[in-house]
């Protein structure tokens, strides 16, 4: 009858459903914002009447250029070429030659080298970390990214920038905070053993790569997540090219 209990229970979820709910899961932030074509309610995205503004409207490739170009602006923004000038300084003809936090504390003492590797730090945090906030994870993959690349070919010093360790470690607190763990253990580890701070990137950046492609491999991170770390420590190990080359002198001989 119409208002008989048939005793049937409830149907399981298909499996696209339950592969949805699992990616949810992995993802994250991931499904917070716009910039992976859901809506956003927060606060940001209210409209003065006070509806939820639909701002999937604006396609993904938008927001990743839109976060492009913002982290690299901030990116190429140099606190050591700063402070240098502050001081009169030619940090070019200063130990290492390189514009960033190790060289600066060289020239003019640790206190100051701190200071241009905290805002280095925060000039990888803060693009990757609202973008990935407010638009999605992917977005704050590419502006973490794209600061690092800005600071590594800043315009405003002709594409010589600086080596981008600390702006790299800022861009992954933004994002992906736990991959941060074992690239400071493998740094720590390398400056301890070595007593050189280029050689301990180079651990941090080689460490960084492996966690991200082993991550993908057991499903641990997405493949965007994976990409995100390799291009990073790539840029990393590019960098640092002549450390490289003179450890492998130093061991040889």
């Amino acid at each position: 009858g119409a208002g008989t209990d048939t005793g049937r229970t409830p149907a399981r979820a298909t499996a696209p459903d339950r592969g949805h709910r699992r990616l949810r899961r992995r993802s994250g932030r991931r499904a917070r914002g716009t910039g992976d074509g859901r809506g956003c309610d927060r606060p940001a995205c209210r409209r003065v009447d006070g509806s939820v503004a639909d701002m999937s409207d604006l396609p993904a490739p938008a927001w990743w250029l839109i976060a492009a170009v913002v982290g690299y602006g901030l990116g190429a923004v140099n606190p050591a070429a700063i402070v240098a000038r502050v001081f009169g300084i030619d940090l070019r003809a200063t130990g290492s030659g390189n514009p960033g936090a190790t060289n600066v504390g060289r020239a003019l003492g640790a206190r100051w080298g701190v200071v241009v590797g905290f805002h280095d730090i925060h000039k990888g945090f803060l693009p990757a970390w609202a973008f990935g906030y407010f638009v999605g994870q992917t977005a704050g993959e590419v502006a973490g990214l794209a600061a690092v690349i800005g600071h590594i070919t800043s315009p405003y010093l002709r594409g010589r920038g600086g080596k981008g360790v600390a702006t790299t470690l800022g861009a992954i607190l933004g994002v992906q905070p736990l991959l941060a763990i074992p690239v400071l253990v493998a740094f720590g580890l390398g400056v301890a053993v070595w007593h050189r701070v280029g050689l301990g990137a180079v651990l941090g950046a080689v460490a960084l790569i492996v966690i991200g492609i082993v991550g993908w491999t057991v499903g641990w991170t997405d493949e965007s997540d994976m990409w995100f770390a390799v291009v990073l420590g790539m840029l990393v190990l590019f960098r640092h090219q002549r450390n490289i080359r003179d450890a492998w002198g130093s061991f040889r001989a």
